[in-house]
């Protein structure tokens, strides 16, 4: 590896509000790392709903008050480095890591259970309650720099981290199986999409619903079965009719998504683009014996199970966009635009 620099390339995020908030700069410090931590020369991040959602404040139930703006309900500190995807090399590591993982190639697990060398209480989200990888250089326990061995592109394996292990989160937390049949909502996005994956690499049945314009490009990615966003999935699919809802989607069609579960279904849910109030009759959830989760901490076992997956060929990627890290405006407007499908990536130090 390159002697690594006292200042770097970065985005810092100068506080909540729109894209102006969004701060190109050449004179960020690289950061120092403790003994138990690396130093990861970025590669390539993944943009992701929970940039945009920090940064206007989304996650706060007060108004839009940014008091509990982050994902453990604290305020996030400013400035901020955001980006929770990062494929990058290991430039640096602390006294306590041994220095044969110098140039090794990682992907950082986004739920962190450690930092600064201390378990944390409750666990933070890389580049929300610390920095993570919207510049050149990025520290962060050992632990988390997760080594991957893959022929796959930067770029292509940026796409995983996020995306992909809130997927295999959901998954492993509602116990899907080869005899399941899985409903997942928002299927075109990088969630949505890596569900449709993982499920099948289950063996599992399944159905996505997306709009219209993306339903053969998700046929083509594994689903057995798409529904436009405007199916009543009731009447199509008939109720008690699948094993597992994913739910990315939230929003007034709510109510139908337990409807369609047979009984002893199970229901996970990591999003809710469509609204976050929904309406909820108990009598469903308890004549029906329906298990409800809300997934955003990972399952200890979740990021290396998706590393293996990845290693082993069994999910691809799909990049939707590439920009340059100075360009994050127009890859954040562009995702928000929600006509790709995949991910979008940042290239922030590009391959050889």
């Amino acid at each position: 590896m390159n002697e690594v620099p006292e200042t770097m390339c970065g985005i810092w995020l100068t506080g909540h509000g729109g894209p102006e908030k969004l701060e190109v700069r050449s004179d960020i410090p690289v950061p120092s790392i403790g003994p138990h931590e690396v130093l990861v020369c970025v590669a390539a991040a993944g943009v992701n709903n929970t940039d945009i959602n920090t940064r206007t404040a989304w996650y706060s139930k007060n108004d839009g008050a940014s008091g509990d703006a982050g994902w453990a309900g604290t305020p996030i500190r400013f400035p901020r480095i955001q980006g929770a995807d990062v494929c990058g090399r290991i430039a640096a590591v602390g006294s306590e890591v041994s220095p044969d993982r110098i140039g090794e190639r990682v992907l950082v697990e986004p739920c962190l259970r450690e930092m600064n060398g201390q378990e944390l209480e409750y666990p933070w989200y890389f580049g929300s309650e610390c920095d993570g990888g919207f510049a050149e250089y990025t520290a962060v326990a050992s632990r988390h720099a997760c080594a991957v061995n893959s022929d796959l592109s930067d770029a292509e394996l940026a796409s995983f981290p996020c995306s992909y292990s809130t997927a295999e989160n959901m998954l492993t937390r509602s116990t899907t199986q080869s005899s399941d049949t899985v409903l997942v909502t928002g299927a075109s996005g990088g969630v949505g999409s890596a569900v449709i994956q993982l499920a099948r690499a289950r063996g599992a049945r399944v159905i996505a619903v997306t709009s219209p314009s993306k339903m053969d490009d998700i046929c083509r990615l594994g689903a057995d079965q798409a529904l436009a966003r405007d199916d009543n999935v009731v009447a199509t699919l008939g109720p008690n009719s699948v094993d597992v809802v994913i739910d990315l989607v939230g929003g007034g069609q709510w109510p139908d998504l337990l409807d369609v579960l047979r009984a002893g279904g199970r229901y996970a849910v990591a999003g809710a683009i469509g609204g976050a109030i929904v309406e909820l009759d108990l009598r469903t959830l308890y004549l029906k014996d329906l298990s409800l989760f809300g997934c955003t901490v990972l399952e200890p076992e979740v990021f290396q199970n998706l590393i293996a997956r990845i290693e082993s060929g069994q999910i691809s990627p799909l990049v939707a966009e590439t920009y340059p890290l100075e360009q994050i405006a127009a890859a954040q407007s562009s995702f928000s635009s929600k006509r790709h499908t995949g991910k979008i990536v940042l290239i922030v130090n590009p391959e050889d």
